[in-house]
């Protein structure tokens, strides 16, 4: 059993970098960013997500169960483009003097990607969800943007959220200026945008936030509803397999967009893991690859309960990549 260290944000964050990637030429440039990627040359350590199989997989591992949630964790994997940086974030991280993302850069244009996971997928019919429940802002047409200034909005449609780092989308001003691709497993996959976005929840030192987002395309929406039930109904299997284990093995995987391209797989272990506060608040450092594009990216410590995915990749430092602050049990 690893020894659990009690240290401050200020530790952790000691000569940090974030993982956005940044790109003044925008979209285009992008696979450029790929290609001439310092941090992992060649990319060999991350696995397009069409080839990953079990073989990628540590011996001990390679169950159905497993393998089933990496693939629908992929599935529900995001990237999350950002063009404008808000005039409200902090010049450094609290209680450090390690520079905030993007501060100096506040209150203008900026484009850069991250990584998100869809969590929660809800079908509202004039307002009412399947269960009966009603619309958390009483809706009762879609309100994405085509609707929003259509003369007959669809009273169908489907409402999601969208794990994430804070650092990637700090608050509802860029989130007004957020747009995300789904289902991007290729690079010549078909562009599925969503670009209704608007903010949930954020923690800045926890790393955290929480989109509100919405599609009334039946294809998308419907595929969604999908995804989020196999899940679902996938994660509880593997905690059963590994929960006894999970500080032995630390087997740990991230669904990211590195460099705002394709989705890639990448697996590897936890190092450490750090309280913060409260007894369940947790942040860890890991082997697992990422790149610039990884922030946000839901970080997967196998074994520990699902509201693991409020850990959101948060950057590389002397010690590793680390995650944010998540409630893990």
């Amino acid at each position: 059993m690893p020894t659990t260290i009690k240290k401050t944000r200020k530790l952790l964050f000691h000569s940090s970098n974030h993982e956005c990637q940044e790109s003044q030429g925008g979209e285009a440039e992008l696979h450029k960013h790929f290609e001439n990627c310092s941090k992992n040359p060649g990319h060999v350590q991350f696995i397009p997500v069409e080839e990953f199989a079990w073989k990628h997989l540590p011996k001990g591992h390679r169950g159905q169960a497993l393998y089933d949630l990496i693939k629908t964790t992929a599935d529900l994997t995001v990237r999350v483009a950002v063009g404008n940086t808000s005039l409200k974030r902090p010049d450094v991280w609290a209680e450090t003097l390690s520079l905030y993302p993007f501060s100096d850069k506040r209150g203008q244009k900026n484009f850069r990607t991250g990584s998100g996971m869809i969590w929660y997928v809800d079908k509202f019919t004039d307002g009412t969800k399947q269960d009966g429940g009603k619309h958390w802002k009483k809706y009762k047409k879609c309100w994405c943007r085509n609707c929003q200034y259509s003369e007959s909005p669809n009273n169908v449609w489907w409402d999601f959220k969208v794990y994430t780092a804070t650092h990637v989308v700090f608050d509802e001003m860029e989130a007004s200026h957020t747009y995300l691709r789904l289902f991007y497993d290729k690079n010549d996959s078909p562009e599925v945008i969503v670009d209704r976005v608007n903010v949930d929840y954020t923690h800045v030192e926890h790393d955290r936030c929480l989109l509100n987002c919405v599609t009334c395309d039946e294809t998308v929406g419907q595929r969604l509803e999908v995804m989020w039930r196999r899940y679902r109904e996938t994660w509880p299997k593997v905690r059963r397999i590994y929960r006894e284990s999970k500080h032995v093995d630390r087997l740990t995987f991230i669904v990211s967009h590195p460099h705002g391209c394709s989705k890639q797989i990448s697996v590897g272990q936890w190092k450490n893991k750090y309280q913060m506060g409260n007894r369940f608040k947790y942040k860890f450092t890991y082997t697992t690859c990422t790149c610039p594009g990884s922030s946000g990216a839901y970080v997967h410590c196998v074994g520990y309960n699902r509201w693991a995915t409020q850990l959101a990749h948060s950057g590389t430092s002397t010690e590793g990549n680390f995650s944010g602050a998540g409630f893990i049990m």
